[in-house]
């Protein structure tokens, strides 16, 4: 289904977010208060605009309203972020995702009303040193604070074993969604299924139970 986007705040953050919308069939109106960034998306955001969001008349005046989700992705100035999603509550738009720089900003933000924060810098630091750290992890998502889900490169130490027999959720507190082989895709997998060398494997756990299920996969 399409859906309509207002991005506010076109930095590497915000203009990649634009392009991967409206590469997802999306329309986005597409603002920033500086020339050149507005210029950079024009030929790929659905409308572009040069404007200060921080000022109640002109989001009335761009139809702000209008929209279902807007996303702040305003980086360095904080009271700009503040206000702009502020503004955007009061104006009653029913999701406000709002980018912030640390964790005190994420708390003004949240303060002030913005449905979702996202933590864009701390985020992508968390997952590339998950990454760094695992030779088998592929790519790691946080679901809460307390779980995550993560794709795996089964080690040689499962190859032809099944989920019965490696017994993953008994003994590290995991479960494997789903296993690909090559291009097959194997969603809600039966225990008799089996796993082989260079398999990727979608496992939901706690942070400490994935980590213990890396660790002890890697030593064998």
């Amino acid at each position: 289904m399409q859906k309509q986007f207002i991005v506010i705040g076109l930095g590497r953050f915000g203009s990649s977010l634009v392009r991967t919308l409206i590469q997802n069939g999306h329309e986005v109106l597409a603002i920033d208060k500086h020339e050149q960034p507005v210029q950079d998306i024009s030929s790929i955001a659905t409308h572009a605009l040069q404007a200060d969001c921080t000022d109640e008349t002109v989001l009335r005046e761009l139809g702000a309203r209008n929209f279902l989700h807007a996303i702040v992705a305003i980086g360095e100035d904080l009271q700009a972020s503040i206000l702009t999603t502020l503004l955007l509550k009061e104006l009653q738009i029913p999701q406000v995702t709002a980018k912030a720089k640390n964790e005190m900003h994420g708390h003004v933000l949240s303060k002030i009303g913005a449905d979702h924060i996202i933590y864009p810098e701390r985020d992508m630091a968390i997952r590339l040193g998950n990454q760094l750290s695992s030779d088998n992890l592929i790519d790691y998502i946080e679901l809460s604070p307390d779980y995550n889900l993560v794709e795996i490169k089964a080690p040689p130490a499962m190859n032809g074993k099944s989920l019965k027999q490696l017994n993953i959720r008994a003994k590290y507190g995991c479960t494997i969604m789903a296993i690909k082989t090559g291009d097959q895709f194997n969603i809600s997998p039966k225990a008799e299924d089996e796993i082989y060398t260079g398999d990727i494997l979608l496992v939901i756990g706690s942070n400490e139970d994935v980590r213990h299920l890396g660790v002890d996969y890697e030593r064998k």
